[in-house]
């Protein structure tokens, strides 16, 4: 009897500290926003690109991991109307002068490491491939119920987007760009 209490206490005890499994929530890509800026020496421009898929991945309700997947040909400028330049800003984005987005029709990040740094905030550092060339990138990220945000400066010339760069070309005077873009994410989950 001795021995049968002690084998009940210990599948009890064995049950009770089971760890969570992960729990893998998708990202509502209707609903989910990438907003991008670029400048240049005579201004900027703004626009959007769309999450094709996506997901994060939580463990006891702290964040672990997470992947997306961007369709690069959703690409738009969204400072400009129709026949202010418009076309012809999205079409040289699009090119291969930029993102050549006939080749490399989508850009991926992945998730390496998840540190948190606050209440619902973690510092994410992960894999961004764009162009097929991948290259680390950290950025905060906050967690809020069934949504998250970030804000991040990528340095395009990183993932062999030259087209304009003041680090690459001579006398380009007012048409360089700027080397970083800002993207601004809001997900729903």
């Amino acid at each position: 009897m001795k021995n049968l209490k002690t084998i009940a206490i210990a599948i009890l005890v064995a049950f009770s500290t089971v760890t969570a499994t992960a729990q893998t929530k998708n990202v509502d890509v209707a609903k989910s926003t990438i907003n991008w800026v670029g400048k240049k020496v005579t201004g900027k421009h703004e626009g959007t690109v769309n999450i094709k898929e996506g997901s994060l991945i939580f463990k006891n309700k702290k964040l672990t991991g997470g992947n997306f997947i961007v369709d690069m040909t959703s690409l738009e400028a969204t400072d400009l109307k129709v026949g202010e330049g418009k076309e012809k800003l999205e079409g040289h984005l699009k090119s291969d002068d930029f993102f050549g987005t006939d080749k490399f029709a989508t850009s991926k990040l992945v998730f390496k490491t998840v540190k948190p740094n606050g209440k619902n905030s973690y510092t994410v550092t992960g894999d961004l491939t764009i162009k097929s060339t991948t290259n680390p990138v950290t950025f905060t990220i906050t967690i809020k119920g069934n949504t998250a945000s970030t804000s991040l400066k990528i340095d395009r010339t990183k993932f062999d987007v030259k087209y304009g760069s003041g680090s690459f070309f001579d006398n380009l005077g007012d048409k360089a760009i700027s080397d970083n873009f800002d993207l601004n994410v809001a997900l729903q989950f």
